[in-house]
């Protein structure tokens, strides 16, 4: 799910932690999981701005835009923020791209450029729009101009007064259409996240004790995330609040017979892991059972049905069925399922495109989603299993085992 929402849950939980208690000893003995990590290699982002001047051709864009961000990132391996100042990337269709920076950061930014040579500075009486807008007409590229999906409005609309004859356009059909087919190194490197996440939830899981709070667990899976080497974070829920699918910041407790519901991952070399887990703190009920085995079908059947060239509204539909099959919703209703069966995964922790009912987009090798149905039942307890899979031509592998059992999170 969102981890955004649940940074500053987890943040007090790590101060809860070292007021309230110790790391448990499982979590002190972890090691680091980075050994062997190979980044993204200079020759696969220029092979990524070479795809991208391709679908730049197909789409009749003749630049793209990029702040800062995952994209610019994907591109360049350049990381930098978003401020009042605007740094960008230009990409034209031909000729070398350029970035646009602040002078004041002049310094700054030539040790965070990773590609390219063309650095353009801006000074606070010029301004950044007409820069760019100089930059556009140089490489007559101020036809269709693409702005990646982050490109704020106030750099819009700075950009289409300096370039009034520019028509501006989505990037989508670049970006995306770079972004949505993940390369081996790629996957390689979300194997890694997910391999680590699992590492992380067996170890903080294994501590439960009654009386613990929410945010006590969730400091112990952010310490067990930095001694495996990586920043991580989750959010957890207890009983009835795990019904919620973006938690509660209501105080939780655990006692016995409550489900415990942790989601979220961490990243590597930029990357993204998200798994959810939902176990039984004690004895299940006959209840409990049975919604955790409906919800795992569930989990199953969008598995099962994510195959190249199916659509992704049909894998939505494939793990909704079991859910309203077994009378609950129908459709997005509670009791049932609330929300999407997944999302993309990649450098964001959510990206394009989406196991949703309207999206008709087909199933590629290569791209890569969370399967996550969930069974929410408002006061009484939700259920949602989380692992992310990449699609492949023998249909979709997940990067972890499912959860083998309502008292066994992790294989």
């Amino acid at each position: 799910m969102n981890r955004r929402l649940f940074i500053a849950s987890a943040a007090a939980g790590l101060s809860a932690l070292a007021q309230t208690s110790e790391v448990p000893e499982v979590i002190r003995n972890l090691k680091p999981m980075t050994e062997g990590i190979q980044p993204i290699t200079d020759d696969e982002r220029r092979a990524r701005v070479e795809k991208a001047r391709r679908l730049m051709r197909q789409n009749q864009i003749d630049a793209l835009v990029c702040e800062g961000g995952s994209s610019m990132f994907y591109y360049t391996g350049t990381r930098w923020g978003q401020s009042d100042r605007t740094f960008a990337w230009v990409l034209p269709a031909k000729g070398e791209a350029a970035w646009i920076v602040p002078a004041a950061d002049e310094e700054r930014a030539h040790q965070a450029i990773r590609m390219g040579t063309d650095v353009r500075t801006w000074s606070e009486g010029q301004g950044a729009f007409q820069r760019i807008a100089q930059f556009l007409k140089e490489r007559q590229a101020a036809g269709h101009v693409g702005l990646e999906e982050r490109v704020r409005f106030a750099v819009f609309d700075g950009l289409r007064q300096e370039a009034p004859a520019a028509s501006f356009v989505s990037g989508d059909p670049v970006t995306v259409g770079c972004r949505v087919i993940k390369s081996p190194a790629e996957l390689a490197l979300m194997q890694r996240a997910n391999d680590i996440t699992i590492a992380a939830y067996r170890a903080a899981l294994s501590a439960l004790r009654e009386g613990m709070t929410q945010r006590e667990l969730g400091g112990n899976i952010a310490a067990a995330y930095r001694a495996l080497g990586v920043n991580g974070n989750a959010m957890v829920s207890f009983g009835k609040y795990t019904a919620f699918p973006h938690g509660s910041i209501q105080p939780q407790m655990l006692r016995e017979g409550d489900f415990v519901l942790v989601d979220d991952g961490c990243t590597v070399e930029g990357y993204q892991s998200d798994i959810t887990r939902t176990m039984i703190f004690g004895k299940p009920t006959a209840r409990q059972r049975q919604v955790w085995e409906l919800e795992h079908k569930a989990q199953d059947a969008a598995l099962a049905a994510a195959k190249v060239g199916a659509t992704c509204e049909s894998v939505d539909a494939a793990a909704r069925r079991v859910i309203t099959d077994a009378g609950f919703g129908p459709g997005y209703k509670v009791p049932g399922l609330p929300h999407r069966t997944g999302h993309g995964i990649g450098l964001d922790g959510h990206e394009w495109t989406y196991l949703v009912k309207g999206n008709q987009t087909l199933l590629e090798p290569g791209m890569c989603f969370s399967d996550e149905p969930m069974i929410a039942i408002y006061g009484e307890f939700g259920v949602r299993l989380e692992d992310c899979m990449h699609i492949t031509a023998d249909g979709a592998r997940m990067f972890t085992k499912q959860a083998p059992a309502i008292d066994q999170p992790c294989a």
